[in-house]
């Protein structure tokens, strides 16, 4: 299924094109049809999401692929997960909004600050925060030693050790996907961790009965952490829904792509 995803990716991926706005951006696809905007997880870039959003504009829809703060072509963008919730609202308008672990944390952001843009929102690894105070000290300390980790490394050494953690259950990362993250600078990951970290950002747990949207929580079935937070996140929303992903850990949908993209499809307006 990867392999299949991958080779529509090579025949599409020159059609691309920029979308302005504060943050580098990149659109595929008819924009008269219904619209997905995807956004990436730590270390990663908005071409981490193409071979999924190809598969989606395969089905007739729009997608939108972002660089989010500190990452990709927005290296230099210095903001937090309601500034950055700004920007991406700025650029993205009225969408389906796909956000994995960071990016999903951003597209809680949007979901609550801008519900009226959001027709759909889903989640993938991602946490609203850390209720209690103290922990979310620690945690802002473990990302402190991140930072002076990124800064020891630089960052292929860095992409390369987030990368093999057990978090990831054996992710195969390829050489083009490696020189992707490689485009990222250590300024720009540093600022992310200290600005956006869940540990910098203020628990949103309190808000989630606000969405009155569908929200579709996602976790690998190998990640227990975050497929217990996504089984939370489902119980709470009004009209949440939790899936698991079969054979996957957290970043789910570099694992399973297929099962992500058919989940996807299924929460998408019929075109």
């Amino acid at each position: 299924m990867a392999a299949t995803i991958r080779a529509y990716r090579d025949s599409v991926h020159s059609q691309w094109s920029p979308v302005s706005g504060p943050l580098a951006a990149e659109q595929l696809g008819d924009p008269r049809a219904p619209k997905v905007v995807f956004l990436h997880g730590f270390t990663q870039t908005a071409n981490s999401w193409k071979p999924i959003a190809e598969q989606i504009v395969a089905r007739g829809y729009h997608a939108v692929v972002i660089d989010l703060p500190g990452h990709g072509g927005a290296s230099g963008v210095r903001a937090d997960l309601r500034r950055t919730a700004d920007m991406v609202a700025a650029i993205s308008k009225v969408a389906t909004y796909v956000g994995y672990s960071l990016g999903g944390r951003a597209t809680l952001h949007v979901a609550l600050m801008y519900p009226h843009l959001v027709t759909t929102a889903v989640l993938i690894g991602a946490n609203p925060g850390i209720d209690d105070d103290n922990e979310r000290a620690r945690r802002r300390d473990a990302d402190g030693g991140l930072e002076l980790r990124l800064a020891e490394l630089g960052v292929d050494g860095f992409v390369r050790e987030w990368v093999a953690q057990p978090l990831f259950g054996g992710l195969a990362v390829t050489d083009a996907e490696l020189a992707d993250r490689g485009r990222n600078t250590v300024e720009g990951l540093a600022s992310s961790l200290r600005m956006a970290g869940t540990g910098a950002q203020s628990s949103l747990w309190p808000r989630l009965r606000e969405l009155n949207m569908p929200v579709l929580a996602m976790a690998g079935e190998n990640d227990s952490k975050f497929a217990a937070i996504a089984a939370q996140i489902a119980e709470v929303v009004a009209q949440g829904r939790f899936v698991l992903v079969p054979g996957a850990a957290h970043a789910a949908h570099m694992q399973q792509p297929q099962f992500v993209v058919e989940a996807i499809l299924g929460l998408l307006p019929v075109v």
